[in-house]
């Protein structure tokens, strides 16, 4: 949570539009990749979204549910808004697209010394730069939404051990 630094080394915020699909999937995702390696008190993860629209509610149901068919539980997580207070907490702020790090490029502060980018740049043998929304599309979209989270989120993974071993 913004304001509460866990006792992690590396804390991750991932970041979309309305925190209902694609950032609570990547959270839910790297969470789960996180505890599997037995990380949890090394990384600390979290998700947001640019615009408040959503604030306080749940994953969009089909995120959910597409999440849940490969093991992943969406179903805490509740959505909420960036605020300047993440810039201090975070070391690696993850936008889903380039319009949302367009949004937190704006507000990010000049001695801001974390990693601030699009997360698909840790996804290797993925020709997008971008995750797209699947909100108005079908259950097809979700189900590309974990492909590209999945890929990213091990290439993260790789990133935060190959960071904390050259220290």
């Amino acid at each position: 949570m913004p304001g509460q630094r866990a006792n992690s080394e590396s804390r991750v915020l991932f970041v979309c539009l309305g925190n209902i699909c694609r950032s609570p999937t990547a959270h839910g995702v790297f969470q789960a990749l996180v505890d599997n390696c037995c990380l949890e008190s090394c990384i600390g993860v979290d998700s947001c979204g640019t615009g408040n629209w959503h604030v306080g509610e749940p994953a969009d149901q089909r995120a959910i549910a597409e999440a849940a068919r490969r093991g992943y539980d969406l179903s805490p997580l509740r959505a909420r808004q960036v605020c300047a207070d993440d810039f201090a907490q975070f070391d690696y702020i993850l936008a889903m697209d380039h319009m949302n790090l367009q949004e937190l490029k704006s507000m990010c502060p000049a001695d801001y010394r974390g990693h601030l980018g699009l997360f698909l740049t840790f996804a290797s043998g993925v020709d997008l730069e971008e995750v797209p929304d699947p909100y108005y599309g079908g259950a097809d979209g979700f189900s590309h939404v974990l492909d590209l989270v999945e890929a990213a989120g091990e290439g993260l993974l790789q990133e935060i051990r190959r960071a904390h071993t050259a220290r």
